[in-house]
């Protein structure tokens, strides 16, 4: 388990009511979580960013964070416009 503290995650997916849950450290994946889907926000879906606190080895808050999922979609969105362009189109 993760050492108390807030810390970013990603729900990377939800299957047969199991959430895989990525937990971060600096962006990168340092712990995955596997979690009933019952435990996460209702607003809460596959890509979703989520803000978690872990105090004594457990969860004790899940948040989604709706604008850093945007932020994240927007930005997957736009490096995969750049890589779909020809080379000699504007903008490549």
């Amino acid at each position: 388990m993760i050492d108390d503290g807030r810390y970013t995650a990603v729900v990377d997916r939800i299957e047969e009511g199991i959430a895989v849950v990525l937990v971060e450290c600096d962006g990168e994946p340092v712990e995955e979580l596997h979690l009933g889907s019952e435990e996460l926000p209702e607003d809460v879906s596959g890509g979703t960013v989520c803000r978690i606190t872990v105090g004594g080895g457990d969860i004790e808050t899940i948040e989604a964070d709706l604008a850093a999922t945007d932020e994240r979609r927007e930005s997957a969105r736009s490096r995969f416009d750049r890589l779909s362009r020809r080379p000699d189109e504007p903008g490549s």
